[in-house]
């Protein structure tokens, strides 16, 4: 850089590799060092600090030397830094720079950080010549613009500049694209009820996800559609005290929520035209699984005083985010909506910390919206960041069973601005035994499997971690992936490669049941006539394995089992083989940690205060912090949704903006659009011989199709429009259009892991057969 912009600006470099490192007892007794540097820096018009990363963070010699400036003289308060830095890596110091802004804004250092301009050099290797020079013109360029930029900020920063340029305001040095009064990230239960309700306050709102058209959603699509509720507030507040113990809740925020949920009825039948399915009050004898939903920790106080409701008597059919979905297409005079694009850091004024609005990604260009109300982030966890899994959750291997877009991208704009983030170690697991699915490859949806299955517990047949070893009380109960450790309820650490291990006679007993949940992953059996043989074709231990089928034989023939203590009806003697293996994956529903936030949806500070202007809601930064009842994370969508809507909406009385109502093409140059327009019906082309047929049952909403019958049958089946999902929704739709014609009727087998996609199709398909004799 003191190459490149040697004719723009006097640059000086300063090396910290002779610093002695931190030691607070010498405050009183500065090395002459540290005070060269710290009067370099005070007579510097600004800083720029290049770092490398090591460990997801800054070297110490860095950290180290910032400790002894903030200890002492404090030259960075109120100084314009410009962050860059390289790596070896592809994430180019992303994590580093972020470590990096969190300490140059805490207390007793008060930098003025240059907010976005990210310049992350990844793969630096390959980008400087014999000479360390860059070498490639792109980087160049992207440099220069960033300096262009950080020129810009000193200027407004340094103190002695002109009366017209100290006049300016931070929000005019931005090249905005758009403006609205409120800007929402994240397309989910969340974003979406708190764009309606800032809609419905008279915002103007730009609704925003990174799933391409048809995917939106988030998890609440995937979700059994079940809402937390209680009848008692005193008994719901005990319950989720008890729930949240040993740790400590906001007594604030508890209060809201178990008010919020108790007054449910009256949410759904105002907000979304609706009269609840009570799983308690429905009458009737309550089923175990019913008993299961309304009170997941009967044994905790205020049990009691738990409920579940649903938008009808049904779950797993996308019913209240499909509800939830055209309460924003409702909103499509008010509501703006960009699919496939992808939020990437939020814009902050330097000085008030005012969130100004958001840099998004979209069909390959940038765009910085402006936000004159409010920013809310609702853009999920980190289920497909392996980095992030592995830093907060300490896993490496986990396999999402919602959506695949949640990337953790809520999590770093966050940390960028100065959030406190809170729950980062908690998440929820749910599937067959304590959480588990088959395997599926890395990067794809694990299939979710919930029907009573016992033949996975029961017989001559057990599961195993890494090291052959059984790890679990198979007949455990499961509490969204819970077991019972130790006197406590926690989610057990993840294997890379565990199995279920079974003999003849249990494969028989699988193949028996009429109602198997999942009969695919017989294809994917590994056999071997031998348990030692077996744990070579696995790559496990062959005398842990060994060891642990000959523990298991004895136990069942005991009748005790002396190391989980699994029920003895439930176990069965191994025979003498073949004997198979079924490969499994750890599975995750979602994460529960992000930006801390108050009752007012407020996002909070390291300072402790909120961020101005900036709102959370869902879960990202949840509210569970250890046990996790169903249905909470969609509790949480309507009731923090809604506040922080509405909070966003609310014009704010700052310098930061002014109380206009904001027209979206009032700045820069990109036009008012929807990416959530439907195909109009009156516009599709029919033959004499084709019938358009439309459903609402599909998974993410509407399915319309145009079916050519002649001669009494079926010859063609189009799918004119669907938003299912990407795995098993679309094998339904590629694959039932199909079986249709050759069967000449609509009600045909569904996909396997696509039933409601499979029941849209045939709905609307039967729809147009209807209208054939009309």
């Amino acid at each position: 850089m003191k190459s490149i912009f040697s004719d723009r600006a006097k640059v000086d470099l300063i090396e910290i590799n002779q610093l002695p490192l931190f030691n607070e007892n010498n405050c009183h007794n500065v090395p002459a060092s540290v005070k060269e540097i710290s009067q370099r820096i005070d007579d510097a018009d600004g800083v720029i600090i290049a770092t490398p990363e090591y460990d997801h963070a800054i070297p110490a010699a860095l950290k180290s030397m910032i400790e002894w400036l903030s200890c002492t003289s404090h030259p960075f308060k109120d100084k314009p830094v410009m962050v860059v830095g390289a790596s070896y890596g592809s994430q180019g110091t992303s994590r580093a720079q972020i470590n990096l802004k969190q300490i140059l804004d805490s207390p007793g250092v008060n930098a003025l950080v240059l907010p976005g301009n990210e310049f992350l050099l990844g793969n630096c290797r390959d980008e400087f010549d014999a000479n360390h020079k860059l070498k490639n013109k792109q980087t160049i360029a992207f440099l220069t613009e960033c300096f262009d930029n950080y020129l810009d900020f000193i200027h407004k920063m340094v103190p002695d500049l002109t009366e017209e340029e100290t006049d300016m305001n931070y929000v005019d040095k931005i090249a905005w694209s758009t403006t609205y009064d409120t800007l929402v990230l994240g397309f989910g239960g969340a974003g979406a009820t708190a764009a309606r309700h800032a809609a419905d306050s008279g915002a103007k709102v730009l609704l925003v996800d990174a799933a391409p058209a048809g995917h939106e959603g988030g998890n609440t699509r995937y979700a059994a559609q079940i809402l937390a509720s209680g009848d008692d507030v005193p008994g719901l507040k005990a319950y989720y005290k008890a729930m949240t113990a040993p740790f400590d809740l906001d007594e604030k925020m508890i209060d809201i929520f178990v008010k919020k949920m108790v007054d449910f009825p009256n949410y759904l039948q105002n907000y979304l035209d609706v009269k609840p399915y009570s799983f308690k009050h429905s009458g009737g004898q309550l089923s175990a699984f019913a008993k299961s939903v309304i009170s997941e920790f009967p044994e905790l106080a205020g049990a009691d005083s738990t409920d579940a409701l649903t938008v009808h008597n049904g779950i797993f059919d996308a019913a209240l985010w499909k509800i939830i979905r055209q309460k924003v297409l409702d909103r499509s005079d008010s509501i703006d909506v960009w699919l496939n694009s992808r939020a990437m850091h939020l814009i902050q004024d330097p000085i008030s910390k005012v969130i100004l609005g958001a840099q998004i990604d979209r069909n390959g260009k940038t765009y910085n919206i402006r936000a004159k109300n409010g920013v809310v982030l609702t853009v999920g966890g980190f289920e497909n960041n392996k980095e992030q899994i592995q830093d907060y959750l300490g896993e490496t291997k986990l396999s999402p069973l919602g959506t695949l877009y949640n990337r953790g991208d809520g999590i770093r704009m966050a940390a960028e601005v100065g959030a406190k983030l809170w729950h980062m170690h908690n998440y929820e697991a749910v599937g067959f035994l304590h959480g588990l699915a088959f395997k599926v490859p890395d990067g794809k949806r694990a299939r979710l499997i919930l029907d009573y299955w016992p033949d996975l517990y029961t017989g001559s047949i057990l599961t195993i971690a890494d090291d052959a070893t059984r790890y679990f009380k198979e007949d455990e109960e499961c509490r969204h992936g819970h077991i019972w450790d130790h006197g406590t309820w926690r989610v057990p650490r993840a294997n890379q490669h565990p199995y279920l291990i079974f003999d003849q006679a249990q494969l028989e007993q699988i193949k028996a049941n009429k109602n198997i949940p999942y009969s695919d992953f017989l294809d994917t059996l590994v056999k071997a006539d031998s348990i030692k043989q077996l744990a070579q074709k696995l790559g496990v231990d062959s005398d842990n394995l060994v060891n642990t089928v000959t523990n298991f034989n004895l136990f069942a023939e005991q009748g005790k089992d002396y190391e989980y203590h699994r029920a003895p009806a439930s176990m069965r003697k191994f025979d003498n083989g073949p004997f198979y293996a079924a490969a499994l994956t750890h599975t995750m529903l979602n994460t529960q940690g992000g930006p801390k936030r108050n009752a007012n949806a407020e996002i909070i500070g390291l300072n402790g205060e909120p961020v101005p202007h900036l709102y959370g809601a869902g879960e990202l930064g949840g509210i569970n912090t250890n046990l996790y009842q169903g249905g909470n994370n969609l509790a949480e969508c309507l009731i923090f949704g809604k506040i922080a809507g509405e909070n966003a909406a609310k014009p704010k009385d700052d310098t930061t903006t002014s109380n206009n109502h904001a027209e979206p093409s009032e700045v820069g140059n990109v036009a008012p659009q929807n990416d959530l327009a439907q195909t109009n019906l009156d516009d599709i082309d029919l033959e004499s011989n084709q019938y358009l047929g439309v459903s609402d049952q599909g998974i993410g909403g509407r399915v319309v199709v145009r079916v050519t019958y002649d001669d009494s049958k079926i010859k063609d089946v189009e799918v004119i429009e669907q938003n299912e999902s990407e795995d098993f929704g679309l094998k339904a739709v590629e694959e039932l259009p199909k079986n249709m014609v050759a069967n000449n009727t609509y009600d045909v087998d569904g996909i396997s892991g696509a039933s409601a996609s499979s029941r849209a199709l045939k709905s609307a398909v039967k729809n147009a057969l209807a209208k054939v004799s009309e």
